[in-house]
């Protein structure tokens, strides 16, 4: 074992068995933390009480089990909850849950800001800073679990696990696949493998890999339902245009029988919302096994994009439904705390520069108004 000591956190089950080894222990004891961590939520080595004392003293001296720091928590009037959590220095990332019914869904980061530069994301103008650890991704699902009282397979409160927060999920690849192999181990939180869900903005070799080391969920990023669109939207458009990522689409689910593709769209007044968009999008979705995700754009301060009307977003939907396109629209939770889709926004030492662009863009557009 290495010394600083390490975050618990960061391993998933292989990894912590592998820990317990060259600790000259049994891998088993691995499994018995594992249940301490994940199923009651306990981080102190010392009430581990089925794991013998003398192990107890030698983890306190090489490991620790530390989530991220609650920087501060809100709840929505919709009983969504969000937190702003410290990870290092004045770097805070956000992440939501958003409780439906039966169904709990947790909205989880994969980076400290974002570099893709989404044009109609909050998220974006942050700049970018650092990917997050394994142990800062699993932290924000035990900090909720916690929050929630969620036992996995008896009282289950946390049902789903998006990565859709801050961050682009695969340009984070290793650390982003350990934390979701923790959600779906049944010593972690248990969870089904479609219902973690991993959200991308088109990375096509990525995606390819994704399909060679996971089984999760895949959603994406569309926005567009052409190129040149797609490409003002998305900048990412640009090295992997709709063709590609389409054709990476369908090598993943013919890889996972029966499995569709989620295409999230948001829907912006008078940019990608008129029915020539919606029939050049039916066009798209015959070329995989898919379904459709409109989602509402949700304002922040200083875009130029706004909502579409919600007659635009329902007569969109009812062309593709018409043309056998499984189609939702997604209903704006959170949007009173900031933490609907596309407005999360921590706090992030940008190393980008495009948060003072976009300040700079911000206060111009105040004096032109003056």
């Amino acid at each position: 074992m290495s010394d600083p000591r390490t975050n618990l956190f960061g391993l998933d089950r292989q990894g912590l068995r592998d820990f317990f080894a060259q600790a000259g222990e049994k891998p088993y004891r691995a499994d018995q933390v594992m249940k301490w961590m994940y199923h009651r939520h306990v981080t102190e080595f010392a009430l581990m009480t089925d794991v013998g004392k003398a192990l107890r003293t030698k983890l306190e001296a090489v490991a620790e089990i530390v989530p991220p720091n609650v920087v501060f928590e809100k709840q929505s009037s919709d009983g969504t909850h969000k937190w702003l959590l410290g990870m290092d220095g004045a770097n805070a990332i956000e992440t939501v849950f958003i409780p439906d019914g039966t169904r709990g869904t947790l909205c989880v980061s994969s980076q400290v800001g974002c570099g893709l530069n989404c044009q109609f994301c909050s998220t974006a103008t942050q700049g970018f800073n650092r990917n997050l650890s394994t142990a800062e991704i699993i932290g924000q699902v035990w900090v909720a679990a916690r929050h929630l009282g969620n036992v996995p397979h008896h009282q289950r409160k946390l049902t789903n696990v998006v990565m859709m927060g801050m961050g682009e999920p695969l340009l984070n690849f290793d650390n982003v696949v350990r934390a979701m192999s923790i959600m779906r181990d049944d010593l972690g939180f248990g969870l089904a493998n479609k219902r973690v869900t991993l959200s991308t903005a088109g990375l096509v070799p990525m995606i390819d890999r994704l399909s060679d080391e996971s089984d999760v969920s895949l959603a994406v990023s569309l926005h567009a339902p052409t190129d040149e669109l797609r490409t003002q939207l998305v900048p990412l458009n640009k090295k992997y245009p709709i063709a590609e990522l389409l054709e990476a689409c369908i090598r993943y689910a013919q890889r996972r029988p029966r499995t569709s593709i989620t295409f999230e769209y948001t829907m912006m007044k008078g940019v990608n919302d008129q029915p020539e968009h919606a029939r050049q999008l039916i066009k798209l979705m015959r070329k995989v096994p898919s379904k459709v995700n409109l989602i509402p754009f949700n304002p922040f301060t200083g875009t130029r994009f706004e909502r579409s009307e919600e007659s635009a977003i329902r007569a969109f939907q009812k062309i593709l439904l018409d043309a056998n396109v499984l189609t939702m629209v997604r209903r704006t939770r959170g949007d009173d705390i900031d933490a609907a889709c596309g407005q999360l926004k921590g706090q992030v030492l940008d190393r980008t520069r495009r948060q003072a662009e976009f300040r700079r863009s911000l206060d111009g557009k105040v004096s032109d108004a003056a």
